[in-house]
């Protein structure tokens, strides 16, 4: 998996227009239910990737990256986040920065996507995202 994953780097860094990394991130497959617990609270969410503060990217096992664009560009994507994660070098972003980081990381996979020829709506949930509705909670 270490080409694929140099590969999908080289795709986030060139779409992206951040530094490569010194070095790469751990990608872990890990169980849908998993996801959900750790990047939704326990609720019920959508999520196929997620990238915590740190180097490991935790994705849907059911993703195939290797055979699979859509999966693929969820690693893209995660992997948008980890290079954002890096030049900020580690700090904790305010609300409207993450909205806007979520909102790259979708231009990139968006991108990546088309890149290959293939229309796919992702992100599209970030049109009703806001940090006034976070602040009220």
């Amino acid at each position: 998996m270490n080409e694929l994953i140099a590969i999908l780097m080289s795709w986030a860094v060139t779409l992206s227009g951040y530094s490569p990394p010194a070095a790469m991130p751990e990608i872990l497959a890990v169980s849908p239910t998993y996801l959900q617990t750790a990047a939704c609270n326990g609720g019920p969410c959508k999520v196929m990737g997620w990238f915590p503060p740190g180097n490991t990217i935790y994705l849907d096992q059911r993703l195939d990256p290797y055979d699979n664009l859509l999966a693929s560009s969820v690693v893209v994507h995660e992997m948008v986040h980890y290079l954002q994660y890096l030049k900020a070098g580690g700090l904790p972003p305010a609300c409207e920065d993450v909205i806007a980081l979520e909102r790259e990381a979708y231009g990139v996979q968006r991108e990546y996507l088309l890149r290959y020829g293939v229309y796919q709506p992702v992100g599209a949930s970030m049109h009703h995202v806001g940090c006034e509705l976070a602040a009220r909670e």
